[in-house]
């Protein structure tokens, strides 16, 4: 076998970078190079892995200090506008720079949708690349329609009518457009022709597109891109190289009944509002034993002395806790969504932005979830959810053949084929 050099693109939270660095340390492990071009922030976490790293701009580590920034990044209405436009666009001539640097001697680029500047850098230096897609919700396609942030009332209308459903991405496609002008400004500048849909159908590469999540979520439709592989999901939860579960949450473990995980992911946990309040009075109302996963945000430790029955923790591995865990609750994040599912336990999903909403549906779909919204989020309704989702066999059932669908799909081995198929 040929071994060759892979250059990975990604910018986002931890479940933006996680997959890359499950499926790095698998090339990695076929005899590849890999290098990993993303934020700063992430260069101690990627070179601990034996992983090759390079920085692109924008360097979003500052966000996880910044509330006020995290708050507009999971808007349930504005969020994806405030990622595009705010936080990744204004930097597309440095990401492009730093692109272009970090692809020079690379064979094979695989870039993340919002990594704008590899499409134009890997056109330029005429190398071959792989579009990666996360989770369903990016293929706007209108035989599978994925439920939209801030517009649950449309799913109704849009499953029943695939007509309604094309004219209504048409609008969307018209005004992202607008949004993508400063991508074929760049290209423009370099002498490259304008892309129709730089910030949608414009993200999908003519060498293939790589889903790298579970077909449980979605199969391929006649809408999706062209040369399209579903791989199964790429799994990598360490908080830092080599870390596990803490002492004192094993002992916990171990101390009693499966307890209630609650989380909200990387980014949601920033702005968490009364998340834990509630989750804390609820699993107090309902008797179960719980972990309440706060971050580092100090606003989301409780106040009150906390029970024999509660453990708090910044921070620890889905792939360790979840398959202890009775129930998870959760917001939705593809990442997150799909260690539940591995781990093989029910779940609630509380979705607020993003892809968050639709993954929260087809969990729901395969019968292993009940969903909350996140603004219908009390402590009373907690309680009698988990009650609704402990108390059937139907959900166990559906969360242990899901889980053992997602582990036979191998998913960083069908992506590490998938990408060495690439020429």
């Amino acid at each position: 076998m040929t071994t060759r050099h892979f250059l990975f693109t990604t910018l986002g939270s931890l479940g933006d970078l996680h997959p890359y660095v499950a499926v790095g340390i698998g090339l990695r492990d076929r005899g590849h190079t890999v290098t990993i071009a993303t934020s700063e922030v992430y260069r101690a976490k990627i070179e601990g892995e034996g992983l090759g790293f390079a920085p692109i701009r924008p360097d979003l580590g500052h966000l996880l200090e910044n509330p006020d920034a995290i708050a507009e990044l999971v808007h349930p209405r504005r969020g994806t506008e405030y990622v595009f436009r705010k936080l990744i666009l204004p930097w597309i001539e440095q990401s492009f720079e730093d692109t272009v640097a970090a692809a020079r001697h690379a064979d094979v680029i695989a870039g993340h949708p919002i990594a704008f500047a590899t499409p134009t850098a890997a056109e330029l230096l005429k190398k071959p690349w792989a579009s990666v897609v996360l989770q369903p919700a990016i293929f706007l396609s209108s035989y599978d329609p994925p439920a939209l942030p801030g517009a649950g009332f449309l799913m109704p209308l849009m499953t029943r009518s695939p007509s309604f459903t094309r004219a209504f991405f048409s609008l969307a496609r018209a005004l992202m457009r607008r949004w993508g002008a400063p991508v074929n400004a760049a290209r423009a500048r370099r002498g490259l022709p304008a892309l129709r849909d730089p910030l949608l159908d414009g993200m999908f590469s003519p060498f293939g597109t790589h889903a790298w999540f579970s077909s449980l979520l979605a199969s391929p439709q006649p809408d999706w891109p062209a040369r399209t592989t579903v791989t199964g999901f790429p799994f990598y939860d360490k908080l830092e190289p080599g870390l596990g579960i803490s002492h004192e949450l094993d002992r916990f473990l171990a101390a009693g009944a499966p307890p209630v995980v609650f989380t909200l992911g990387s980014s949601a946990v920033f702005n968490a509002g009364v998340f834990y309040r509630e989750s804390l009075e609820a699993v107090q109302r309902s008797g179960h034993r719980a972990v309440l996963l706060v971050g580092r945000d100090p606003r989301n430790r409780p106040a009150m002395a906390l029970p024999e029955s509660v453990c708090v923790a910044e921070y620890a591995p889905y792939s360790a806790l979840l398959p202890r865990a009775a129930a998870t609750v959760h917001q939705g994040g593809v990442g997150t969504t799909a260690q539940a599912l591995r781990a093989g336990r029910p779940m609630i999903v509380v979705p607020l932005s993003h892809d968050q909403p639709d993954n929260a549906m087809r969990a729901q779909r395969l019968g292993v979830a009940r969903v909350i919204p996140r603004d219908q989020y009390e402590a009373k309704r907690v309680a009698r959810e988990l009650e609704n989702l402990l108390a059937s066999d139907s959900y166990t059932k559906a969360a242990r053949a899901a889980a053992a669908r997602v582990i036979a799909e191998n998913g960083v081995a069908a992506a590490c084929t998938a990408l060495e198929s690439v020429k």
